[in-house]
């Protein structure tokens, strides 16, 4: 899929009689995922006739897929987003856009630690991971106090470590 979309959550099973799918969520929460108008499959755009959030999935119907036999066709394959359907408040990002940033020291730009490669959600912080060059993965959370800058355009996110942070 292209870099204007991105994925919302998989179908995982199907839902009643009416071509309803059960997606597990790829994004904060159930309700997030539910709040769309329009969704991509296979490439292409469905308009969503409901979504709503149930236990920790969310069940979906979506224009053309009337059937069981419809839906049952679509299970593992990957819902998407357009981008631009998606508002961020200010100081948050797409994961997507976060894999593969350089990671370096914010006083000294020219120390780099390492590339960020994954995002664990912890429920309090968010948690990077950062590969370093010895081969170690090592991780530091996503705190205001640790994080200092981040700059998608030139993949470049600055960090000021706490003390022991990176002691192994």
């Amino acid at each position: 899929m292209s870099a204007d979309k991105l994925e919302i959550g998989k179908i995982v099973a199907i839902h009643a009689l009416k071509g309803e799918m059960r997606v597990q969520p790829w994004c904060d929460t159930p309700a997030f995922a539910a709040k769309f108008k329009r969704m991509f499959l296979d490439g292409e755009e469905y308009k969503v006739q409901s979504a709503r959030p149930h236990k920790n999935i969310v069940i979906v119907k979506l224009q053309g897929i009337d059937t069981p036999e419809l839906a049952q066709k679509q299970i593992n394959k990957i819902l998407y987003v357009a981008r631009e359907d998606i508002k961020l408040d200010k100081g948050t990002y797409f994961i997507a856009d976060l894999i593969g940033l350089k990671v370096v020291d914010a006083d000294d730009e020219s120390l780099v630690y390492g590339e960020l490669t994954d995002v664990s959600q912890t429920g309090a912080n968010d948690v990077y991971h950062i590969l370093f060059a010895d081969g170690k993965t090592r991780y530091i959370p996503a705190i205001p106090q640790v994080v200092k800058m981040t700059d998608l355009e030139n993949g470049v996110m600055k960090i000021k470590p706490l003390d022991g942070l990176f002691d192994d």
